[in-house]
């Protein structure tokens, strides 16, 4: 049975359906469904991140991977520690901007993020949580093995 999420806006720009959608969890029948704590730290996420940087280029946001339940998220190869089963972290790309480009613009912006990393020149990994730790980190790929190297 598929659970669906009511239409729900977290910003002008960005629903609940979009930030908790995933591709493995329908294929496995899994009810990626956050709680009320994870909703508003999605909403959190998209205030405080994903808004002003949607606003700042001018062109979509594409989440690949926001919220995941703990099945979802271990289903998936996800850290056990990872924020996206809190609802604090997106990963995204954006039309007509490289990966590099957006990247650079986050950092630009000074964004009160948590973590961004900017993952194999692929997608962006960005958090947002209190007490951000403005941590920078590029994840790449030597001989098959990832390569993270920290920026800041």
């Amino acid at each position: 049975m598929k659970l669906i999420l009511p239409v729900q806006n977290l910003t002008e720009h960005f629903t609940l359906a979009e930030l908790t959608f995933s591709d493995y969890a329908i294929r496995h029948g899994i009810s990626n469904i956050p709680d009320v704590k994870q909703i508003e730290a999605l909403r959190d996420l998209c205030v405080m991140i994903l808004e002003p940087l949607r606003l700042a280029i001018n062109r979509p946001i594409i989440s690949i991977s926001g919220f995941r339940c703990e099945r979802v998220n271990k289903g998936v190869g996800g850290n056990k520690f990872s924020q996206h089963h809190l609802g604090q972290a997106d990963d995204f790309y954006a039309k007509g901007i490289t990966i590099e480009e957006l990247f650079q613009v986050i950092q630009e912006l000074k964004l009160p993020f948590d973590q961004l990393i900017q993952e194999y020149d692929r997608w962006i990994h960005c958090s947002y949580r209190l007490n951000p730790r403005g941590e920078v980190w590029r994840y790449t790929k030597k001989y098959g093995k990832t390569v993270k190297t920290k920026i800041k």
